[in-house]
C-alpha cells in the first residue's frame, strides 16, 4: 500500500519579492509554503539577506502549480535588472504596499501566529 502524504494547510507554491520600503532593497524568493515563509521573513526568523536588510514588506507574489515552475520563475527574475523588477512590482502594486494581508486572505491559509509574533510594520 502506498504511503499517504500529509499536505499542510499552507501548501501554496509561489515566487515572491520582499523589500524594506518603496524602491528599497529587493529580495526574490520561492517557497512551497508561501504564507508561512513570508511570515518567517517578516518576523526575522530566517538568518541571511532578508534579516540583514530588514526586508519585511511583501510587495509582489505569484502562485505556481509546481515548485519546479516557481523555481524557474525565481531564477529568471533574479537575472532581470533591478529596474525591471521594480516595474513588475509597480504594475500591480504602484505604492509598494505590503501585500501580506492580501496573500493570507487569497490563500485561505491559517499561518502559524508564532511565525511572525514579533513582527512590526515597516517604517517608511
Amino acid at each position: 500500500m502506498g504511503e499517504k502524504q500529509m499536505v499542510g494547510r499552507d501548501s501554496l507554491i509561489g515566487c515572491y519579492m520582499m523589500t524594506n520600503r518603496k524602491h528599497g532593497v529587493i529580495y526574490t524568493g520561492v517557497s512551497s509554503r508561501l504564507v508561512t515563509r513570508v511570515g518567517e521573513h517578516r518576523a526575522g526568523l530566517i538568518d541571511g539577506f532578508t534579516k540583514q536588510f530588514g526586508l519585511k514588506r511583501l510587495v509582489w507574489y505569484e502562485f505556481h502549480d509546481t515548485i519546479v515552475g516557481a523555481i524557474q520563475r525565481e531564477k529568471s527574475l533574479k537575472r532581470w535588472p533591478r529596474d525591471w523588477k521594480a516595474n513588475l512590482i509597480e504594475r500591480t502594486n504602484p505604492h509598494w504596499d505590503d501585500l501580506f494581508p492580501d496573500l493570507v486572505r487569497a490563500s485561505g491559509a491559517e499561518p502559524d501566529p508564532e511565525a511572525y509574533r514579533n513582527w512590526t510594520p515597516p517604517q517608511e
